[in-house]
């Protein structure tokens, strides 16, 4: 594949989009439109010129294109911390897919509008959506049984540190009945507040409604492998990475907006076990296991060149 590729924008100006981060699959073009989904950016299942099958938020949605932003920053700075998420992609919709398409719309109160052409965010589905059922529930006694159990409590960490405001989403599947299932944490659409692209933290929030997940947890410690992925390994350079790789126009071209959000949430590393402890001392029910005499120490982490590394990024934006 070209390590770079150029589209028109809907400003009439050219974005070369060089080879993506890790994780970042892409631009595909779409090439079908399958169905439209639930949700409040009324996204739809599509699928690409690779034979994938993904659900594309479109820019300009209801809630707004920095949903799209969040998306991608969230779901690679996810799979970075090693939990189960679906991969990503940059996919390509075009004017004629869309006129051509009953459904490519957008539905307010008051009317319809065309969803609009060129770049967007694909998370893709996890197998063929002909043969594959994904469920959004499961009992307790087989969530307890799930693959990848312990994901739940590297998203508690991550939804702490992005100050996720909406109900953690997971979907469920498996390829054989009879055997356990797999989860796949999906929808980081309202990291850093959604739109707001601030930080009002409530920890008990982040709690995911089946709290049979959190009977593994015996103490802070079982946190430690993703504490240490953030406090440690995550730093301002590899934000940056994933910051240049988003099209402009998904946060209007506004990179100063950009650069303050990365440089909080580089900031917010050294908070997230502060945040944890407020999680149990909130809803210590939701820790049966969980017996500890007090606060264990907090790290202080965060770039100290995180400021000056965030302006060459504004800059080379120009």
């Amino acid at each position: 594949m070209p390590s770079s590729f150029v589209f028109s924008c809907n400003s009439g100006s050219e974005h070369i989009y060089r080879s993506p981060v890790p994780g970042l699959d892409g631009p595909f073009f779409v090439v079908e439109q399958i169905r439209r989904m639930r949700g409040g950016s009324q996204s739809h299942l599509m699928r690409c010129a690779n034979e994938g099958y993904y659900i594309i938020k479109f820019q300009g949605n209801p809630q707004g294109s920095r949903i799209l932003v969040n998306e991608m920053i969230g779901t690679l700075l996810a799979a970075h911390l090693g939990l189960t998420t679906t991969p990503t992609a940059l996919c390509y919709v075009s004017q004629d897919l869309i006129r051509l398409s009953s459904e490519l719309f957008f539905e307010t109160p008051n009317r319809r509008t065309p969803c609009q052409p060129g770049l967007q965010f694909g998370s893709r589905y996890p197998g063929d959506p002909h043969h594959l059922t994904v469920l959004d529930f499961l009992p307790d006694k087989q969530v307890s049984s799930m693959l990848n159990l312990r994901d739940f409590l590297g998203i508690l960490v991550f939804d702490l540190w992005t100050c996720n405001t909406d109900p953690r989403q997971v979907i469920f599947g498996r390829q054989e009945i009879g055997t356990p299932y797999q989860g796949w944490m999906i929808d980081q659409g309202f990291c850093f507040n959604g739109g707001e692209w601030n930080f009002p933290d409530k920890p008990r929030r982040n709690l995911y409604d089946r709290k049979v997940v959190y009977e593994q947890v015996t103490g802070i410690e079982t946190f430690k492998p993703w504490l240490d992925v953030i406090e440690s390994q995550i730093d301002a350079k590899l934000l940056l990475e994933i910051a240049k790789a988003i099209p402009p126009e998904w946060y209007e071209f506004d990179s100063e907006s950009l650069r303050r959000l990365l440089e909080q949430l580089d900031s917010r590393r050294g908070r997230v076990r502060e945040l944890l402890w407020a999680v149990r001392e909130s809803a210590p029910l939701a820790f049966p296991k969980w017996i500890s005499p007090g606060h264990e120490g907090h790290s202080t982490v965060g770039s100290r060149n995180g400021i000056a590394q965030a302006d060459r990024f504004v800059s080379s934006q120009g």
